[in-house]
């Protein structure tokens, strides 16, 4: 009998998401745990691979943004139930148009939020990533089809 505590959303392989990469690992994008949610972290590429905003942090930040929503959404949350965030830029002046298009998406939401600036992320293209945590509220109407 298998007692399920998790549920792992839009799992893949490294080997496909990073082919100019010697990998190999197991990763998904996101995992229901309980009521809790953690969103691995998103960049600017979009679900097929596509980099959206090349040189542009603000854009990159956008298309991370509606990656994370649609997570949230396949995971049974939404933005408004996001308690956690982290951001990662590559550079201190990136700062104002990431965090200003990230608190476009979360307005009104209050989550707590960690900045950190990095030397460089995943693959070079990237200039931002973050990663966040959300909760599903009791009650909360949950999709069990995931």
């Amino acid at each position: 009998m298998s007692n399920v505590t998790h549920t792992r959303i839009r799992m893949f392989n490294t080997k496909e998401t990073y082919p100019n990469q010697s990998l190999n690992n197991d990763l998904c994008q996101a995992v229901r745990a309980g009521n809790t949610v953690y969103v691995r972290g998103q960049v600017g590429t979009d679900f097929d691979g596509n980099l959206v905003g090349l040189g542009d942090p603000a854009a990159q930040a956008e298309q991370a943004m509606k990656n994370a929503k649609q997570l949230l959404e396949e995971a049974g949350s939404d933005l408004s139930h996001i308690v956690k965030t982290t951001t990662y830029i590559i550079d201190p002046r990136y700062r104002e148009p990431v965090y200003q298009v990230v608190g476009k998406w979360l307005k009104g939401v209050f989550p707590i939020s960690t900045g950190i600036v990095v030397a460089g992320l995943a693959q070079p293209q990237w200039l931002m990533e973050i990663d966040i945590i959300a909760v599903i509220p009791e009650g909360w109407p949950v999709k069990e089809s995931l």
